[in-house]
This record gives C-alpha cells, sequence and structure tokens, in this order.
C-alpha cells in the first residue's frame, strides 16, 4: 500500500505544483483585469460587470451539460483499461454535443438579454453588457472541454497556458489597452471579449495537432453520446446547483438592493477566494489519479492519498485566511480603494467559508470518482435551495454581509453532506489529528500575537508578504511541537525537491525526527 500511495502522491504533487502556479497566475492576471475594471469605472458599472460575468458562468455551465467533468472521467477510466477506441468516441461524442448546445444557449443568451435585465435585475443598461457576453459562450465552453481531454490524458500544461496564461494576459493586456485609448464602459467588455476569443481559437489550432483522431464511425458514436449524456447530467444538475450556490449571492443581491452594492460585494468576493486556489489545482490533477486507484480497487490508498492532500492544502492556505480574517480594511483600500473598505465583513466571513472547505477536503471530486452523481446532484439542490432562501431571509436587512453569511453556511452544508456520504461508502476522511492540531495551535497563537501587537502596527502594503511568511513559519513550528508530520509528507517533499533542484536535505533531517 505505502509504494502505491506514495506513486500516486507523487504525480499529484508534480502536478498540482505546476497547476498552483498556472492557476496563481491566472487568479493574480483576473484579480488585476477585476481591480483595473474597478478603479477605471464606477462602483455601479463595475457591480454591472460583475452581474454580466455571473450570468456569463450560468449560461457556460449550462451549456456544457455537465460533459466537462463526465468527459475527463471516462477519458481516465478508458485509459486505465486499456480501451484506446472508447477514448476517442468519448472526444469526439462529448465535443459534438458542447458545440451544439453553446451555440443554443448563445442565442438564447443574446436574445433574452433584454427581458432578464429589465424584468429581473431593473436595470436596462445590463442588456448591452449581456449580449456581448453571449457571444463568448461557444467559445469559453470550446475551451473548457478542450481542458477536459488533456486533463483525463493527465497533462495539465494545456490549461496553464491557454486558459490561465495566455488569456489572463490578452485580457489584462486589452483592458488596458481600451482605458488608455479612452473608450468607455462597453469598450472594455469587448476588449474582455476579444481576450477569449482569440485564446480559444489558439487553442483549437494546438489542439487539433494533439488529440487522437478518430475513425469515421467513431465520430458518430450515439452509444457513447448517450452513455455521456446518461453520466454527466446529473453532473449538470450539481454544476449548475454549484455555481448558483456560489453566485446566488451576486445574482440576488442585484434583485434585491443596486449595481453599486453588487460591485461593493464584488471586491470581497474574488479575495477570499485565493483561498481556494490550492484546492482547486490539486482538484485538477487529483481526479484522474484517484480515478485510477478506483478502476483498480485500491480504495484504502485513494483514502490516504484524501488524507495527505487536504493537509497539505490547508497548510498552504492557512497563512493566507488567517491575513484576511485579521486585516481585511487595509487589504480593501490597498487594493480598491476607500470606498470599498465596507466590504471588510463580509470577506472575512467568506474567507472562513473557503478555509473550511479546504479543512474538508477534495469530497465532491472523490465521489465523482466513485460514480455518486446522482447523490452529488440531490446534495447541491439541497444546498442550493438553502441559500437562495438564506440569501432572501437576510439580504435585505443585512446587505453584502447577508449574501456573505448565505454563502458560508450553504458552502459549509454541502461539504458536511458530501463527506458523510464519502465516509458512509468508503470510510474516507480528512478529520486526522496530524491536520487539526497544527491549525487549532496556529490559529491560537497568531490570534493572540495580534491582539497583543495590533495597537502598535499600522498594517502596510510591504508588510503583507512578510506577515504571510510570519505565520507559515508558525505553522511549521506548530506542525513540529505537535508531532504532525507523516511518512508521506517527505515523498511530497522529494518530489517538491526534485521539480525545483533545491536540496532539501536539512529539512528531511529535521523532519525525520519529528516522525
Amino acid at each position: 500500500m505505502t509504494e502505491i500511495v506514495d506513486e500516486a502522491l507523487r504525480k499529484v504533487a508534480k502536478g498540482t505544483i505546476i497547476f498552483f502556479i498556472g492557476t496563481l497566475i491566472y487568479r493574480l492576471l483576473e484579480f488585476v483585469s477585476r481591480i483595473i475594471i474597478a478603479r477605471g469605472t464606477t462602483q455601479t458599472e463595475y457591480g454591472l460587470f460583475s452581474l454580466g460575468y455571473v450570468l456569463l458562468s450560468v449560461f457556460v455551465i449550462i451549456a456544457t451539460l455537465g460533459l466537462d467533468s463526465g468527459t475527463t472521467r471516462y477519458i481516465a477510466y478508458f485509459r486505465g483499461r486499456r480501451e484506446d477506441n472508447k477514448v476517442k468516441s468519448t472526444i469526439y461524442s462529448s465535443l459534438q454535443l458542447a458545440l451544439i448546445t453553446s451555440i443554443l444557449f448563445s442565442l438564447v443568451a443574446f436574445f433574452s438579454a433584454d427581458i432578464i435585465s429589465q424584468t429581473v435585475f431593473h436595470n436596462y443598461e445590463l442588456s448591452a453588457v449581456l449580449k456581448i457576453f453571449a457571444i463568448a459562450i461557444p467559445f469559453v465552453v470550446i475551451t473548457n472541454m478542450l481542458v477536459s481531454f488533456f486533463r483525463g490524458f493527465g497533462s495539465v500544461k494545456e490549461k496553464i497556458y491557454f486558459q490561465d496564461i495566455l488569456m489572463s494576459v490578452l485580457r489584462v493586456s486589452f483592458i488596458l489597452a481600451a482605458l488608455l485609448l479612452g473608450y468607455k464602459f462597453l469598450g472594455i467588455i469587448y476588449a474582455y471579449l476579444l481576450s477569449i476569443v482569440i485564446t480559444t481559437t489558439a487553442f483549437i489550432i494546438y489542439a487539433i495537432k494533439r488529440v487522437p483522431k478518430s475513425e469515421k464511425n467513431v465520430l458518430n458514436s450515439v452509444p457513447m453520446q448517450r452513455e455521456l449524456l446518461y453520466f454527466s447530467l446529473p453532473l449538470l444538475a450539481t454544476s449548475t446547483l454549484e455555481i448558483i450556490m456560489s453566485r446566488v449571492d451576486t445574482l440576488m443581491l442585484g434583485y434585491f438592493k443596486t449595481a453599486d452594492i453588487v460591485g461593493l460585494y464584488n471586491a470581497a468576493h474574488p479575495i477570499s477566494q485565493f483561498i481556494s486556489v490550492a484546492l482547486s489545482s490539486m482538484l485538477f490533477i487529483y481526479t484522474p489519479i484517484a480515478t485510477s486507484l478506483y478502476s483498480k480497487n485500491l480504495i484504502p490508498e485513494m483514502g490516504r492519498n484524501y488524507v495527505i492532500l487536504t493537509k497539505w492544502v490547508s497548510s498552504a492556505t492557512l497563512p493566507l485566511f488567517l491575513i484576511l480574517l485579521l486585516f481585511p480594511k487595509p487589504i480593501l483600500n490597498i487594493l480598491f480603494g476607500a470606498d470599498y473598505v465596507q466590504a471588510s465583513t463580509a470577506l472575512q466571513i467568506l474567507a472562513l467559508g473557503y478555509f473550511v472547505n479546504n479543512l474538508l477536503g477534495p469530497n465532491g471530486a472523490t465521489l465523482i470518482v466513485a460514480g455518486e452523481t446522482r447523490f452529488l446532484m440531490w446534495a447541491s439542490l439541497t444546498s442550493a435551495t438553502l441559500n437562495v432562501i438564506l440569501n432572501t431571509l437576510l439580504i435585505p436587512p443585512f446587505g453584502i454581509v447577508g449574501a456573505s453569511i448565505a454563502s458560508v453556511i450553504s458552502l459549509t452544508a454541502i461539504n458536511i453532506i458530501r463527506c458523510w456520504k464519502l465516509y458512509s461508502l468508503h470510510r474516507i476522511h480528512s478529520m486526522d489529528k496530524n491536520l487539526l492540531k497544527p491549525v487549532a495551535v496556529s490559529i491560537i497563537s497568531i490570534i493572540s500575537i495580534y491582539i497583543f501587537a495590533k495597537c502598535f502596527i499600522n498594517v502596510q502594503l510591504w508588510m503583507l508578504p512578510l506577515l504571510f511568511i510570519l505565520f507559515l513559519g508558525i505553522y511549521l513550528l506548530s506542525m513540529l511541537l505537535t508531532k504532525s508530520f507523516d511518512a508521506e509528507d517527505l515523498t511530497m517533499l522529494l518530489t517538491i525537491e526534485k521539480r525545483f533542484g533545491v536540496d532539501a536535505t536539512p529539512i528531511k533531517k529535521i523532519l525525520r525526527r519529528f516522525l
């Protein structure tokens, strides 16, 4: 078991490191583009952009039909069984379906933009934004599908090169160019669209040369399309409900409040999402590897991977969580300006929710691997319903704070439901003492230091990286003092050492003393 676990951890660690760097670049550049838009427009216009972006995400999820997750799972599964013809059939069948539905939903979104803007959000200015984003739907769906193909083959570089780096660099460049050339708000939205179109075109050219070619009879594989839809449609429901669960706060703020309030909330929300970068990076490569283990009935090994990887994700994000929890006002002021400091409480609440999400591990992805797509659908329905009810009750009296509370409660609820199901099926869970002990000790220590020193420290931008390093050092010290290192941690460290060509011998010697 140990050798299998170590090999799987090495693969996940290697892929996660690469993917984490790419995702971090993407999140940073996406965040930079939001800051540029927020500072280059009014708070109301930034709110309209945020509403348009959320609605684009909803339409893309529906148009994809859950095929991105289903295709990755099927490609990895058939590759594990060495059924190459079914791999090819999966690729082309899913691509045909996604292309048809994405064009259909693009047309629906474009021609219903006026109705959505006036009837739901009571703001006619939103219509033009929605029409521009509607054009982007097929391009985003095709990009997502191409990423899922390469993901099924265990390759992460395509997502990093095209979706993370190229699209993000083009986005920031085009938005800056639009502002420098004197274009108004809609010019910025067109610049956003242009970055998507160019990236998708380049990705298609790249994929044509590398995706396995298929025979003519495979291209029209109706049985495979039916099988993919049967597996993926519950994932469509799950993904739709999850995007509603994660974005309904923005939509309902737009319904109950005004666009400027939406803009205020969408200063806090993207900052808090940085906490989820490590988990989403790990999930990208974890899913196909866990699928391979599951196809060979190596459940204990899969469970051990789950525990170790959850610990590493939580370790990586704890310092950032504490910085956002303790210093929300200076962070918002530095990044978005004094007008957005009002979102500080919302930022604290959202940061807490995302960190708890990390602590509970990749439960949803593991249930997909186990084939529990229908359960995930019902769990997501329960959580999304709870989120809508809570937002309806909390947004009118409490505004963005109420939206944050609703989001965190519903996010925690779905994680608990998934964890219960995963444990009942395979006895897999993340609540390991070597995870909980250092987290508890670190939080107590850091908050104690903060309470003592807050009267003497006026946080500046240059201090934030130093505070991150300090908090990380306290956490590592807590791990040593509580003897919370596992033997598999050395495996992960060795992979990092080889990947970056550094000599971690002194660190390894210290760790061995505390195992």
